[in-house]
């Protein structure tokens, strides 16, 4: 079985977080991806594609047989990157067919990391 979608050529994929859906009241279904026994956060992506029908049918099929589907992508520095998706949807637009994907993320993974550092105290004497 084939449970994954990958990117093949273009930009490393944007993960935007779902918390703003949540405090928003926008798409609320989202809260029920993050239930379980584990804490992750759920982030969504949209990607081009010349067949979403297809890519949607896959995902189906992987999770109709209890597998995990799976978004393989390069990141900025060129590194494989692989993410479980947890839901999936298509749209057609001007563009062509998108592909809606929410994944799962570990939450220390993607965490922004805070400059605590103040460079009006820095020595220029270096």
């Amino acid at each position: 079985m084939d449970n994954k979608i990958t990117i093949i050529e273009g930009p490393t994929p944007s993960f935007d977080s779902v918390e703003t859906d949540f405090i928003m009241g926008v798409n609320g279904w989202t809260a029920g991806l993050t239930e379980g026994p584990y804490l992750y956060d759920t982030a969504r992506t949209t990607l081009r594609t010349l067949n979403g029908e297809a890519l949607l049918e896959r995902c189906h099929k992987a999770w109709a047989h209890k597998l995990t589907m799976y978004l393989e992508y390069r990141d900025s520095i060129g590194l494989k990157q692989e993410i479980p998706i947890v839901a999936a949807r298509t749209v057609d637009s001007e563009e062509g067919h998108l592909l809606i994907l929410w994944v799962r993320q570990d939450p220390e993974e993607f965490e922004e990391i805070e400059d605590d550092i103040d460079f009006d105290d820095i020595d220029s004497e270096w």
